[in-house]
């Protein structure tokens, strides 16, 4: 929430002070799994979950003490004395680390999940009373980051700025919708997805929305869909045309999980062509041009005349 400055406020309920506490509801056998496979299928609270080694991995790089004690929002934290999965210990530890404005409503005998409808009434009214005293009519318009040149953008325009006082985190805004850039620990501070992820993703984005639309007007019936990609780079010396120099092979491996219980060979063989035709695919592999112009005396109101 910290990184998002949209955000007025910050509510728990009934979470744990540690992520990596959720780890604790998973079978010995299945983490085994997860670290040694890769993946493995976990049954929480009567739903089944794929979860991935990157979960774990994600989980053990949180700085959770951290992240509240910078959490720089009001904080309400909500949770039973008698959860039986997240103990109220941990409620403990989130509101002693947060700072003020903070407050804590006790759920009295209420489950984990609020299964009990009027647990679930009382704790929507309290929150409800207490964001209101943060929430406004124009709570959900932000101002502009800081470098950014206007609160009105150009539908057209995406823009890049620095977050200030971090090591490479950058803040994204492009008609109103705000995103985070960083690089791993180490490098970066996790901020965000890295460039590449974000590259991929609008491949992914991209190609599922074209499948959808194609399916709903062949009539093919598709589910669902989801795309998976991993980006790799490697030098390449089988390349014909590159005997006297060093050629790095840029490659993108993407995975299409196409669902639904009537789907026939032809339309995934269908399907599958689309996808080599969605329009960020093609301009990916199309000679792209890019264009670079200096404005660094410009003022932060102002943009370039080019745009």
């Amino acid at each position: 929430a910290a990184h998002i400055p949209e955000s007025r406020a910050v509510v728990t309920i009934g979470a744990p002070f540690d992520p990596a506490h959720v780890t604790g509801l998973f079978p010995d056998d299945v983490l085994s799994a997860i670290r040694d496979d890769g993946l493995a299928t976990v049954s929480l609270a009567g739903r089944r979950f794929t979860v991935r080694r990157q979960f774990l991995e994600d989980l053990d790089g949180q700085r959770m003490a951290a992240a509240i004690e910078g959490l720089a929002r009001p904080l309400l934290v909500l949770h039973s004395p008698v959860d039986e999965v997240v103990d109220v210990d941990n409620a403990r530890r989130i509101f002693e680390t947060a700072r003020h404005p903070k407050s804590f409503v006790s759920l009295d005998a209420a489950d984990h999940l609020l299964t009990d409808r009027d647990d679930g009434g009382y704790a929507a009214q309290v929150l409800a009373a207490w964001a209101s005293r943060y929430i406004t009519e124009d709570a959900g318009r932000s101002a502009p980051s800081a470098g950014s040149a206007s609160s009105s953008e150009d539908p057209g325009i995406v823009r890049v700025a620095e977050r200030p006082g971090w090591a490479l985190a950058q803040d994204i805004t492009v008609r109103g919708h705000h995103l985070v850039a960083d690089e791993p620990l180490g490098v970066g501070d996790d901020t965000g997805p890295t460039p590449y992820d974000l590259l991929l993703a609008g491949l992914g984005t991209c190609t599922s929305m074209t499948l959808r639309m194609y399916a709903e007007r062949a009539g093919i019936p598709l589910e669902h869909v989801e795309v998976e990609m991993v980006h790799s780079r490697s030098h390449s010396t089988d390349c014909a045309d590159t005997a006297a120099t060093t050629s790095r092979l840029e490659r993108i491996d993407r995975v299409l999980h196409l669902h639904g219980d009537d789907l026939q060979d032809e339309h995934i063989a269908k399907l599958r062509r689309i996808a080599d035709r969605c329009p960020v695919h093609r301009t990916l592999e199309s000679d792209l041009c890019v264009t670079t112009t200096v404005s660094s005396a410009l003022r932060p109101t102002e943009r370039p005349s080019e745009l």
